[in-house]
C-alpha cells in the first residue's frame, strides 16, 4: 500500500510529444507543489547524471530481486535496459505534502491502473507522426534503426492513448501555450478539489511567461 497523500501525477506520451517542456513549466509555476519520483535502473549512468539524483542506479541482479519482493508500482524494459517506479520513490514524494510526478511509458500506466496509487492520468498527444518525426530527427540523437523503432513505438502509444478511459485527459501539444494552460488548468482543479476534501495540497504560484522556453 501506498501512504496516502496528494493523488500522483503520471505523464504518458510518446518521445518527443513535449512532456518535459509541459512538465518543467508547471514545476516552475507551483514550484512547492510537485516533486519527481526518482526511478530505478539497470542502464549505465550517462554523463553528469548523479545516482539517486536522476535516477537508482541498480544492476540487474538488485533489480529482479527488488521486484520479486514486489517493491514496485510498475516496471518496464526499454533498449535492453529495466526501469521501475519504487513504491518508496512515491512515498518518499508525499510524505513531503507533494504531489508525486511519473513520467512513465504505456506499460507502466497499464501497471499502475491496476494498483491502489490512484493517479491523475494525462496522455501528450503530439501534433502529428511527421511532426514528431521531424522534433526526433532534430535532435540528431537517434540512428534510423532506433528513430524507426521509435516512431512504431509511437504510434502504438497514440492509439493507447486515444483510447477513452485510458486517460482522465489527452492533451493534444499543437501549441505549447494552449497544451500548458489544458495541463495546469485539469491538475489545479483536481488539486482544489483534493484540498476540498481534506487532502493537505500545497498550491503555491509563482508567475511565469508561458511563451519562454
Amino acid at each position: 500500500m501506498v501512504k496516502q497523500g496528494p493523488r500522483p501525477l503520471v505523464i504518458c506520451g510518446p518521445s518527443g510529444s513535449g512532456k518535459s517542456t509541459l512538465l518543467k513549466k508547471l514545476f516552475k509555476e507551483f514550484p512547492e507543489t510537485f516533486g519527481f519520483s526518482v526511478s530505478h535502473t539497470t542502464r549505465k549512468p550517462r554523463a553528469g547524471e548523479e545516482n539517486g539524483i536522476h535516477y537508482h542506479f541498480v544492476s540487474l541482479d538488485e533489480m529482479q530481486g527488488s521486484i520479486e519482493r514486489n517493491d514496485f508500482l510498475e516496471t518496464a524494459t526499454f533498449s535492453g535496459n529495466m526501469y521501475g517506479t519504487s513504491k518508496r520513490a512515491v512515498q518518499s514524494v508525499q510524505s513531503m505534502g507533494k504531489v508525486c510526478v511519473l513520467d512513465i511509458e504505456i506499460e507502466g500506466v497499464k501497471q499502475i491502473r491496476n494498483s491502489d496509487l490512484n493517479p491523475l492520468l494525462v496522455f501528450i498527444k503530439p501534433p502529428s507522426v511527421e511532426e514528431l518525426e521531424r522534433r526526433l530527427r532534430g535532435r540528431n540523437t537517434e540512428t534510423e534503426e532506433s528513430l524507426q523503432k521509435r516512431l512504431n513505438t509511437a504510434k502504438c502509444e497514440i492509439e493507447y492513448g486515444s483510447v477513452p478511459g485510458n486517460f482522465h485527459i489527452v492533451i493534444h501539444n499543437r501549441h505549447l501555450k494552449q497544451a500548458y494552460e489544458e495541463l495546469r488548468n485539469f491538475v489545479v482543479k483536481e488539486l482544489e478539489t483534493q484540498r476540498e476534501e481534506g487532502t493537505h495540497v500545497i498550491l503555491t504560484r509563482c508567475e511565469i511567461d508561458v511563451d519562454s522556453s
